[in-house]
């Protein structure tokens, strides 16, 4: 893998992983020097001063962080979600004044759809959006799981802006929902990290409260009420919560050599062959990522929905099989591959979860 992140740089991230293990806090230092690296500029275009990367490189530069951090590469990767998002269906005025800003690392975008009572699927929203007689809307509710939270400069918030239809529910979101772009300096939006998680304990994952948030019709994302179709055209870019469970399963894979080169084991054949079966599974799941991120496929989108089914199922596997080759090595609280495990599962519950990865792929089936 060519080296997208500078030796300074690879070392802080190594360090901070293992410390926020304890802290549980993220590194704001650490978040500094990552939005000075130029590496935030990755997915945006050129045109507004972005590095104008393709999915494959979005996935690569997420791939690495995460082999050096996953808990950077979590809040890296919705960063560039954002990004795209904006890039794709921001008006004029959202893509001149908030792009340039995203690419120089000046602004840390961060997504909040989630919220509790909603489901996996992101139906069902209790936080909504109400439309003032001046245009303006107010914006309440809770949102929990939001990456980024109290680090981030602004927040993609999904809200109900309207009754939903009957009948049109999609497997992912629900008809009548509205992103609206919120800073973090609007006195409506307050973040919470109280939320003490097992794995990304470094990522800011936390609770972000909407009271009386007051944004402009000119801060709504897209067509009001079709978030919908937003979300539906995000896995058709090709960028893959995968690159993160591979990054993972990498770093995995390369404690599992320090571990036998150290034990002297290397040289007995059966160990030859365990570890080559690992490489072997590893590669296969960085096959995927790049396929997804190469938009090659008759229909990306499922390979992206593919890339982070297998992806995160086989990082978890080779985690759990190189804590078996480190034993008792491997066994105590400090042990960076307990870390490294309770990160990759991690993956799996991320947006869409792959419950409902796996009922958009059931649904592409024809009856």
């Amino acid at each position: 893998m060519r080296n997208r992140v500078g030796p300074a740089l690879r070392e802080r991230l190594r360090e901070s992983a293992d410390l926020a293990e304890v802290s549980g806090e993220p590194d704001r230092d650490l978040l500094k020097e990552l939005r000075a690296s130029g590496l935030l500029a990755a997915a945006v275009p050129r045109e507004f001063g972005g590095a104008g990367s393709d999915p494959a490189e979005v996935n690569a530069i997420v791939e690495e962080l995460a082999t050096l951090n996953p808990s950077m590469a979590i809040i890296a990767f919705q960063h560039f979600a954002v990004s795209a998002r904006v890039a794709e269906w921001g008006t004029r005025r959202q893509r001149e004044t908030l792009l340039p800003r995203l690419a120089d690392g000046g602004c840390l975008a961060a997504s909040a759809w989630s919220e509790t009572g909603a489901g996996a699927a992101k139906r069902h929203l209790g936080s909504t959006g109400t439309r003032r007689a001046d245009g303006s809307w107010v914006l309440n509710g809770a949102k929990s799981f939001t990456t980024g939270a109290s680090v981030a400069d602004v927040y993609l918030v999904l809200v109900q802006s309207e009754e939903p239809e009957e009948g049109a529910e999609g497997v992912y979101g629900g008809s009548g929902q509205t992103f609206f772009l919120v800073g973090s300096d609007n006195p409506g939006i307050v973040p919470d990290l109280s939320l003490d998680l097992v794995g990304m304990r470094g990522s800011a994952t936390g609770f972000v409260s909407l009271s009386e948030c007051v944004v402009q019709d000119a801060d709504r994302l897209g067509e009001e009420g079709r978030a919908p179709e937003i979300i539906a055209g995000v896995r058709e870019s090709g960028a893959t919560l995968g690159a993160v469970a591979v990054g993972a399963a990498q770093s995995a894979f390369d404690l599992a050599l320090q571990h036998l080169r150290r034990r002297g084991l290397l040289d007995k054949p059966q160990v030859r062959h365990r570890v080559t079966e690992l490489a072997t599974r590893l590669e296969a799941a960085r096959a995927i990522v790049e396929r997804a991120g190469a938009r090659t496929a008759p229909d990306p989108g499922l390979t992206t929905l593919h890339s982070k089914l297998h992806s995160s199922a086989a990082a978890e596997e080779i985690c759990l099989d190189v804590a078996r080759m480190l034993g008792s090595a491997g066994y105590t609280t400090g042990a960076r591959l307990n870390r490294i495990l309770a990160d990759t599962r991690a993956v799996a519950l991320m947006g869409p979860t792959n419950d409902v990865c796996r009922e958009l792929v059931a649904v592409s089936w024809p009856s």
